[in-house]
């Protein structure tokens, strides 16, 4: 039986008999997902929290996603696993002993803020779709399963006077507030797990927890954008809508002019805000390394300007953070351009989190061989399957799985007239 990680790694110079990639892409897509939950809402955040007023439409679309992204977050870990069944311990027993095992903690007490403010934002729904299911004589079958599903979820709370509501907004802000630094500790744990390896000289840095953390948001605000527009886009055609209004178009050029994208316009503002932190952050980290020149220093050189230059600085750098930022920052940003900039901000953090995972396992523990990384496209086995294009693709489709249920009991776009 071969050892894990001996089907996708490929040794160059001198290698240990034992050494072989094994945090395979799994571990990729773990940090990249537990990075889109924060940014999410974040996103929702600085409407909630910090009062603007311009993102108000997306806001609650981010803090739904979040919410659809949310059980996704472990799915990567889960897939990876030899033992998946044993994961559930984490939740169950949380402690603090390490830091995978305080992530039962902080993802419990996460996704309890993140549920507790769906409740209050959405609660007046509850109420009035509940009331209107009651009032409705001629109910089907589904309609009742309908009623019995927002009578539990108003749980009990029918008051929707204006004192209650405004309580209800209160308490979202409180929430909103609290879970900010939760939303961030969730992903910089992730960072906290890679800078603690004393071990591998590219991933020890105390830098490692903020620069995951700004990168998250960066990523999160970034789907949260691309998403609400291609919806928007989606809804607007098949309802036969025509393109026009003077404040949807930026442009006489412009193509995906369509009600709603200007919540999306809005928010790339705060994305270029936070990809100026994160690239900082990392721009800072390396030659912060260089000038140190501390003794692992020699195989890091090789691995950053050598076997990894083109990912780090070509795809990283120039596709996936200078490219799209030029892009946002060019006069009369149309929609388009911010579609194609959205999905180059979250090619480049993923490819931060390749670098970072695949390249830190790259260089041999002798710090004379290297390990080449080859993801399984076309699955042989389970293991292929999980580890390869599959297990990725089964992750990156669940959150919109989610989120297409999660938008029948909490929806984040108005009603289309007639219906």
């Amino acid at each position: 039986m071969p050892v894990h990680g001996e089907i996708w790694t490929v040794k160059e110079l001198f290698v240990l008999p034992n050494e072989y990639i094994y945090w395979a892409i799994q571990i990729v897509m773990y940090p990249f997902m537990t990075g889109l939950v924060a940014g999410a809402f974040v996103l929702s955040s600085l409407y909630h929290v910090f009062g603007v007023k311009a993102l108000k439409d997306i806001a609650r679309f981010a803090l739904v996603f979040s919410m659809s992204l949310l059980p996704v977050a472990m799915m990567p870990l889960q897939l990876h696993l030899m033992q998946p069944l044993r994961g559930i311990e984490v939740m169950m027993t949380p402690h603090f002993t390490s830091a995978i095992a305080a992530f039962g903690i902080v993802f419990m007490t996460y996704a309890s803020i993140v549920a507790s403010e769906l409740w209050f934002v959405y609660r007046e729904h509850f109420v009035t779709t509940a009331r209107a299911l009651s009032a409705k004589s001629d109910r089907s079958a589904l309609d009742g399963m309908r009623l019995m599903l927002f009578r539990a979820l108003t749980l009990g709370a029918y008051d929707v006077s204006e004192a209650a509501l405004a309580k209800d907004h209160k308490a979202v802000t409180i929430l909103a507030g609290i879970g900010i630094p939760v939303a961030c500790f969730l992903h910089g744990y992730a960072g906290f797990i890679f800078g603690s390896v004393k071990a591998n000289a590219l991933w020890m840095t105390p830098l490692m927890p903020v620069i995951f953390i700004m990168s998250a948001i960066v990523s999160g605000i970034a789907l949260c954008i691309l998403v609400y527009i291609t919806i928007s886009v989606y809804r607007h055609r098949t309802a036969g809508g025509v393109s026009g209004g003077s404040r949807e178009c930026s442009t006489a050029k412009e193509v995906l002019c369509v009600p709603g994208t200007m919540a999306a316009m809005d928010a790339t503002r705060y994305l270029r805000i936070f990809m100026i932190f994160a690239i900082t952050l990392e721009l800072l980290d390396i030659i912060f390394r260089g000038y140190t020149a501390v003794k692992s220093w020699d195989i890091l050189r090789q691995v950053i300007y050598g076997k990894d230059f083109y990912n780090i600085f070509i795809f990283q750098y120039g596709v996936g953070n200078l490219l799209p930022f030029i892009l946002l920052m060019l006069p009369g940003l149309t929609v388009r351009r911010t579609v194609v900039a959205a999905v180059l901000v979250l090619f480049g953090v993923f490819m931060m989190r390749w670098n970072v995972v695949i390249g830190g396992q790259s260089f041999s523990l002798t710090f004379s061989g290297f390990m080449h990384y080859h993801m399984p496209v076309v699955p042989s086995d389970l293991e292929t399957f999980r580890e390869g294009l599959g297990g990725v693709m089964l992750v990156a489709v669940t959150p919109f799985v989610i989120f297409h249920f999660l938008n029948k009991v909490m929806p984040v776009f108005p009603a289309r007239e007639g219906r």
